[in-house]
């Protein structure tokens, strides 16, 4: 289908982007990343926006760089260049490992970061990983930056802390050198949305898990963090045994979807299964 029409502004600063945005009134407006989601919408006609204002012309929206003990992504950077970055491979291997298998290189070069995250589709491959490495998102409005935690941002389905006169404009990572990683996805076929996906992350010392992180893809209408699994995994010894029955409740308390992939209880069971296997990965254990 063919997208009703639509003005489109390609700004060159945040500033400019954002007085578009705020000068608005009644006028429907959506901002462009990458456009691997909007796009999609447009032509299915799901949204018929008066403006669309690309953020592709605004200069220090791409790219990775350190930042004292952060490692920080500009919110424009595609999701090829976050899985192939030396920096992110160092210091955010969870980050990596995901971004490998978000769709197919065609979306991987065009997809960015930012756009992933301020879309929040909750079998969106990359919002976990976001949320278990506890990044700060910062967000320019009219009032200036704000930051964001991750665990505040993802606030409901496809809704998050941006406002519809603000722009997500970087992603800040604390720093997880030296840790283990394994982004475990299940799909009914290739290149498909996540049925289930686990997100994890260990710090080994010696023979036992000292810390983890673990995070839910698709299990509720946000990505969901396993508080009480890292809690169980902490401490633990690295071993199928051991690992598994920390994380036999990794699905309590969620609330998963129920659609053609399969109902709520499979995608709990399934979660369990990814889990274990994600973690074990990450400390090493084949």
């Amino acid at each position: 289908m063919i997208p009703a029409a639509f003005d489109y502004q390609a700004p060159a600063s945040v500033e400019e982007a954002l007085q578009l945005l705020s000068g608005g009134g009644d006028t429907e407006i959506k901002v462009l990343a990458g456009g691997q989601s909007l796009l999609p919408v447009l032509k299915m006609r799901l949204a018929a926006p008066d403006l669309v204002v690309d953020l592709a012309k605004i200069p220090g929206l791409t790219g990775i760089r350190e930042d004292g003990d952060r490692i920080v992504v500009g919110a424009m950077t595609t999701h090829h260049e976050v899985a192939n970055d030396p920096l992110v491979a160092e210091h955010l291997l969870l980050l990596q490992e995901a971004a490998k298998t978000v769709a197919d290189p065609q979306v991987r070069h065009r997809g960015t970061l930012g756009g992933a995250l301020v879309h929040a589709d909750p079998a969106g491959d990359l919002l976990a990983p976001v949320l278990a490495l506890d990044a700060e998102l910062v967000i320019s409005g009219a009032a200036g930056r704000r930051t964001v935690p991750a665990a505040e941002f993802f606030q409901g389905l496809f809704t998050t802390a941006v406002g519809e006169d603000e722009i997500l404009t970087e992603i800040r990572f604390p720093r997880h050198t030296g840790w283990g990683a394994r982004y475990e996805k299940f799909t009914r076929v290739v290149q498909q949305w996540s049925v289930v996906s686990v997100a994890a992350s260990v710090r080994m010392d010696g023979g036992a898990i000292a810390e983890a992180v673990v995070a839910l893809t698709n299990m509720g209408s946000t990505p969901i963090r396993a508080s009480s699994v890292e809690q169980a995994l902490a401490g633990c010894a690295a071993t199928a045994e051991a690992v598994g029955a920390a994380v036999a409740g990794v699905a309590e308390g969620t609330s998963p979807p129920a659609d053609l992939n399969g109902d709520a209880d499979y995608r709990r069971q399934l979660a369990v299964v990814l889990a274990r296997r994600a973690v074990l990965a990450a400390a090493g254990v084949s």
